[in-house]
Parts: structure tokens; C-alpha cells; sequence
């Protein structure tokens, strides 16, 4: 059953509650708010790339402190291991048994600073988290509860002693986006308050992570017409057809796609999913997990222009009487 028009005005009205409290401390970003927010209500992850010094980690601290949960922040760095991670099992001798501790992944929303600065090997240590929602150790699973969010920040990979990050673990994201730098107003207004630059902190909590919950659950009945849903198939079909591409948009990347346009629609107050939604999440849903032919990159070609060119082959469908 969907959502009601009453039910989407409501979720309409605490997502912009949400996105002013964030935008608090971000100023003159509330496009990449949204975008964030819509990852944390369809419970994926985001990954933030862009020059240092933009408002990355300040945009991750910001939604750290907008929910009342548990928060961790992992500094990545060459030598961190897999475990620093997740966690690790100790002898206790007291009791004569193993323990589990628990390590940063574990809360509600974790800030992976600077994720491309560790090696692959402890990069992989989140595909686990990041996909099924718990961390196996020593054949043991341990939850990570609800809600659950990475938000992985990274400085552009040709910067000295970066690592790529693999394919698979660019799929878990669901969404990869750049804050960029602030314009000249809201500018003016960061170097007013440059006595105390973390704004982040006076912020307070706006919602549970319960209510987060429920809001994520709500959403997940808001209506995609098969129309919709047989377009985001055909787009992603172009994506791997394309002649730029040697890997085009997974099935995940097609399941994202809708998860993400629920959320969207509920956040402008609609109890139906639009093709205009898929074609304004195209780039930061899919962008990440094209991956472009060494000829293609090589002259030049982006996965934008991949994106934008598929958007403008592939017809949209025209909808009568959606959400009725």
C-alpha cells in the first residue's frame, strides 16, 4: 500500500526541518544537504570527493550532530588495519572467554575521513558493513543497527599517496557528490564566523535514529509506476551499451536508483515516484559506478557526459494520473 498524500507532506515537511539544521552548518549548500539526506532516509552511503579544505568532513559532522545516535570518525591512514575498523576479539582472562570489541564502525552514522589515504586491504574492510548491515568476525556476526551510515571523504586520487578505491566498494555507495566551494555571499559569511569555524557543534540533534528508522520505512511504500521503473532499466541497459563504457551501471546501481527517487519524491511532498526524479539523481546514483574504457578516458570522456548522453537517448515515459 503507498504512502498518503498527508504521509508525504509530513515526511516533505521534516526533511526540510532537517536540511535548515544541516545547512546551519554548511551554508549555501542545501543541493548537496538534500542529496545526503536522501542517502541517510533510503539507508545507503555517500562519498564525498573534492578538493581539500571545501566542507567535506564539516558537511559529515553536520549530519553526525543532526541525529541523536552514535557517532564515530575514522581517520584513514597508510597503516591502518581492517581491525581499527571492526573490531577485534580479546582473551579475557578474568572471565576465560573471548570478547568481542567492538571497533569505530560500529554507531550510527561514521565519518570515514579521507577513505582513499588507506590501503585497499583495510578499504575492503567495510564491504561487508556497508552491503548486509553487520560485521563478521572470527564466524561470528555482530549488527550494526539501525539506522547505519558511511559518510567517506576523499581528496582527488592524483594527490600524492592516495589509493583508488575499488569498483566493488564504489557500488556500495549510493551516492558520490562534491560540496564545492561556497559562493560569495555565504563565503563571507564563513570568514564572518571564523573565530569559531566548527559550526558543526552548537548544532543540536533533531531527530532519533527510531524516528530516522521509521521515516526510511515509510518511504519504502511511496509508489514507483512500472513505467518508472521499466525506464530506469532502460537506462542502465544504455549505460553499459554505451561506447565510453567498459562497465556500465549495475543491477545494484539500478536498485539504488530507485530507492534514492522514493525518498526524493517524498522530500518534495509526492506520493509517486516522477522520471524527472531519476533524471536529477542520474549523475550522483550512477556516476560513480561507470567505469569509462582507457581510449574514452584517455581523450577526455567523463562518466557525466556518459550520463547526461544516455538521459538524452533513452525517452522518459509520460504518466497519467500518478500516485492515484
Amino acid at each position: 500500500m503507498t504512502i498518503t498524500t498527508d504521509q508525504a507532506a509530513w515526511f516533505a515537511d521534516s526533511f526540510v526541518t532537517l536540511t535548515d539544521n544541516v545547512g546551519q552548518a554548511l551554508l549555501g549548500k542545501a543541493p548537496v544537504i538534500r542529496l545526503a539526506l536522501t542517502c541517510l532516509l533510503a539507508e545507503g552511503h555517500l562519498l564525498l570527493e573534492d578538493a581539500p579544505g571545501t566542507g567535506k568532513t564539516a558537511l559529515a559532522r553536520a549530519m553526525a550532530a543532526t541525529v541523536q545516535g552514535s557517532h564515530s570518525r575514522i581517520q584513514f591512514t597508510p597503516d591502518l588495519l581492517p581491525s581499527d575498523i571492526t573490531g577485534t576479539t580479546v582473551y579475557d582472562q578474568a572471565q576465560a572467554r573471548w570478547e568481542f570489541h567492538k571497533g569505530p564502525i560500529f554507531a550510527s552514522i561514521v565519518l570515514a575521513d579521507e577513505i582513499n589515504r588507506a590501503s585497499p586491504k583495510t578499504q575492503s574492510a567495510l564491504l561487508e558493513v556497508m552491503e548486509e548491515g553487520h560485521v563478521t568476525v572470527d564466524g561470528t556476526s555482530y549488527d550494526a543497527g539501525r539506522p547505519f551510515m558511511v559518510i567517506a571523504t576523499q581528496n582527488p586520487i592524483e594527490q600524492a599517496g592516495t589509493y583508488r578505491l575499488p569498483e566493488a566498494q564504489l557500488d556500495r555507495f549510493l551516492m558520490k557528490t562534491s560540496v564545492g566551494y561556497p559562493d560569495r555571499a555565504s563565503a563571507v559569511q564563513v570568514l564572518a564566523g571564523s573565530a569559531s569555524p566548527d559550526r558543526a557543534r552548537s548544532l543540536q540533534p533533531m531527530i532519533s535514529t527510531s524516528a530516522v528508522a521509521e521515516m526510511a520505512d515509510l518511504v519504502k511504500a511511496n509508489h514507483v509506476d512500472d513505467a518508472v521503473l521499466d525506464y530506469v532499466q532502460r537506462l542502465t541497459e544504455a549505460t553499459r551499451d554505451d561506447s565510453d563504457t567498459t562497465l556500465g551501471v549495475s543491477t545494484r546501481g539500478s536498485i539504488s536508483m530507485v530507492r534514492a527517487a522514493r525518498v526524493w519524491a517524498a522530500a518534495r511532498g509526492r506520493n509517486y515516484v516522477l522520471p524527472d526524479d531519476i533524471k536529477e539523481l542520474a549523475l550522483p546514483v550512477w556516476g560513480h559506478r561507470i567505469i569509462m574504457s582507457p581510449e574514452a578516458e584517455f581523450a577526455g570522456a567523463t562518466t557525466a557526459a556518459v550520463v547526461a548522453r544516455v538521459l538524452d537517448r533513452v525517452e522518459a515515459p509520460m504518466l497519467r494520473g500518478a500516485g492515484v
